[in-house]
Formats: structure tokens, sequence, C-alpha cells
């Protein structure tokens, strides 16, 4: 964990995620819209004074803020334990808490697609000001999450208009609507199966559905996954033990489990390809590794393609989103810093102005003392703008402690030279102090 930074001592996350999870705990976790909200309850109900909850297919995070980080990201987890029924130490190992500067770091990445599994996908960032809504919803968005949402989204924007980031994810959906058009002229009366939970298909699926595809129908062999996709989406879920039917009545088939099981067989396809009667079917395999049996290529009327055959459409791109990603990964840091800077002003702030009112009380209080002899009153107000400084470094140092840090700070503060050997603060005269 990164040490915090002033101004961001109370940011805590939490998540589970498709890097450190497995997934039958991710599974346990999902959430659709009513269960965030009810989990956001939950978290107000304990105590926590700030919190979103972000569920997609790759993660539920939960960022929080309020006045100690490390015993909110203990609520924080807990938290998420007993809302999946889980027993203590389940998560042990398998997820992540971020503390102070290190939230913003994430956050930002995330919102710009940079953590997910396909990186630019474009949807990341709506899915990210969903949970805003829903947070905000619940009063449990304030200042300090609205800040670093804010910032987070301005960073996300900033990256795919400045690099090309997206263009290769978009050009391998772009690709499916383009084969499925092709297929079935067309889409509006075309009913199309997800097969499925990962981001890669849901962002092929999108974009069918963009180009005018009419009906959609989600399943999955874990139902709570498909459900929260379904809803995410608002579009039908149903039982996968019907997968035989949904098949018969599905014109196209984008599959996309991960983990590298065949969901899909060629026996299953012929099925449904006889009873119906020899349709065609488009079979869009987003799975990495193949969620379908390459079989399946061989039955006349099914048209297989994998992310190979539709990234074909853009193999230059694969170069050019590497490129990109290291661009936004830079421009992304550049944000984070400028976050945390402007954090870090803010908590500076009123001690500015405090020191702002002590020098005008005592420059005041010198020109009434001296009002006509403008030497006398200069050297009254230095000698008590000095008094304290060195009254602090003297009880430092008969204190027995060490000055230096004090007295660097104060050589930094007041762009001071080093020191030569001269005399230093702290000899000021009886007539100037206060």
């Amino acid at each position: 964990m990164e040490t915090d930074r002033a101004g961001l001592e109370g940011y805590a996350l939490v998540e589970v995620n498709h890097r450190c999870t497995p997934m039958g705990l991710r599974d346990r976790l999902a959430l659709d819209d009513p269960g965030t909200a009810a989990l956001l309850a939950l978290l107000k109900e304990r105590g926590v004074p700030e919190a979103v909850v972000l569920a997609t297919c790759d993660r539920v995070q939960i960022c929080a803020h309020g006045a100690v980080a490390a015993p909110l990201a203990r609520i924080l987890l807990d938290t998420l334990l007993d809302w999946g029924g889980l027993a203590p130490g389940s998560l042990e190992g398998v997820h992540l808490t971020l503390l102070g500067a290190a939230v913003p770091a994430h956050v930002f990445r995330v919102a710009a697609s940079l953590d997910s599994q396909v990186i630019g996908e474009p949807h990341v960032l709506g899915q990210v000001k969903a949970a805003h809504r829903l947070a905000r919803d619940a009063g449990m968005v304030k200042d300090d999450l609205e800040a670093l949402l804010a910032a987070a989204y301005g960073a996300a924007k900033t990256a795919r208009a400045e690099t090309a980031i997206a263009e290769g994810a978009v050009s391998i959906a772009s690709a499916a609507t383009r084969v499925a058009r092709d297929l079935h002229g067309d889409l509006s009366g075309v009913t199309l199966l997800f097969l499925g939970t990962q981001d890669m298909g849901e962002l092929v699926v999108e974009q069918l559905r963009a180009a005018g595809v009419g009906h959609v129908i989600v399943c999955a062999p874990r139902r709570p996954r498909a459900e929260a996709v379904a809803a995410r989406m608002g579009v039908s879920v149903a039982d996968h033990g019907d997968l035989m039917n949904l098949l018969v009545s599905a014109d196209i088939v984008v599959v996309g489990l991960g983990g590298g099981a065949v969901a899909l067989g060629e026996e299953a396809m012929r099925a449904a390809l006889k009873r119906r009667r020899n349709a065609p079917v488009l079979v869009v395999d987003t799975g990495i590794p193949s969620n379908v049996d390459p079989g399946v290529q061989r039955l006349d009327a099914a048209f297989l393609y994998d992310l190979t055959d539709l990234e074909a459409v853009a193999e230059k791109g694969r170069a050019s989103r590497d490129t990109a990603a290291h661009a936004a990964e830079a421009l992304v840091a550049r944000a984070v810093e400028a976050f945390v800077k402007d954090r870090g002003g803010r908590v500076a702030g009123p001690a500015i102005a405090a020191l702002h009112a002590l020098f005008e009380a005592n420059r005041a209080r010198a020109l009434a003392e001296a009002p006509n002899d403008a030497e006398k009153a200069t050297r009254l107000l230095v000698g008590r703008l000095l008094h304290g400084p060195s009254k602090a470094l003297r009880a430092i140092a008969a204190e027995g402690g060490d000055p230096t840090g004090a007295e660097a700070l104060i050589r930094r503060l007041f762009t001071l030279p080093p020191d030569d050997g001269s005399p230093g603060v702290g000899e000021d005269k009886e007539e100037d102090r206060p």
C-alpha cells in the first residue's frame, strides 16, 4: 500500500477483480442495481460517511472516504464479506485494499479502462457514472468522493480524446456488426443470445444493439451473473438449462464465459440448426481462450468468428493500441498527480489563511505604534514575525530535539540560501517581541 499524502488520508478502497479473485468468489458478490442500493444502505448503517459501489463483470469495488482510511477499509471488507455470506478470511490474499494516494491512482485507471480485461472498453466510464448516480441517490456521495470522481471522468475523457486507446476494442465490435449485417441484413427482427458474462462479449452485444438488434437474451451457467449483466443492459435473462431452445430461437450467438471451457459444442449447434431448418446463425466467440468448439465452423449454416477473425479487419490496430495504452497511462498519471496536489493545497488552505491574518494583524499593530516612522514600524514588524519561529527553534533545541527538520522547513518556506555559518534566526531583540 502506498503512503498517504496530505489531503488524501481519508480515501479507502476494497475490491475483488478479475486479476486477483477467483470467479466463484466474484459470483458470490455479483450485484445488480437493487443489490448495490442495499449494500450502500448497509455501509451507511455501519457508519461509512461516503461510498460508491461499482459492480461489473470484472470487479466489485467499494470506494469510500472517512476520517481515517485504515479502519474504514476494514469496515468495507467486513461488510463485503457479510453481504456475500462469506466467512471471515475468505478474501484473504485474493482482494485489493488501497489507502490514501493509491485510491485515486486506481480509480482514475479504472475509469479510463486501463485496468480492464480488454483495454479501452468504451462502456466502463458509463458503468462508473451509473455507480456514482446510485451512490448519490443514496446520499453517500459528498465533497471528497465527488471531487475524486469528477477528476477521474476528466482523466478518462482526456485519455480517450488524445489517444487511440479505444480504437482496437471498438473495431472488434464494429467488425461483428458488419458481419451480422452481411448475414442478416436488417437487424431489427434479429434475436441475439449472449451466452456468457465477460466484458468483451458485452461490448459486442452493446454494439449490435446500437446497430438495431431487436431482442437480446442473456444466459450463463451462473444465474446471478447473468441477471446482473441483463439488468445492466436492460435485456432479458434466461435459465442455462433452457440453452437448446434458446439456440433454436437465436440468429446471433455471442459467447464469452472466459476460463477456456467449451460453452457451445458442435453437436448442440448441429441439433439447434436442424430445428431451425438451417436458418443461418452468426456465432461470435469472444472467449480468451475460446469458448466455442471449433467443430461449429464445419456446420454449413453456422458462421463462426472468433476474436482473431474480427481483429483481422484492424490488424494494424494491435500495435497502435499498445502505444495508445502507454500514452493514456502517462496522461492519467499526470491527472492523478494534479488531483493529489490540488487536495494537498486544499488542506494547507486554512493554515495559509491563518498565516496571512497573523501577518496582517502584526502589520497593522506596527503601523499603529510607529505611524510616522517607517524604519521603526518595519523593524517592529520583522521582529514580531520572526519571534514565533525563533522561539520554536530554541524550544526544540532546549528539549533535546533536533531542530534540523524545522530549520530546513523554514529555509524552504522562505527560500533562504543554505546555512553559511552566520548568526541564524532566533536572535530577535527584546523590543521586537510581541
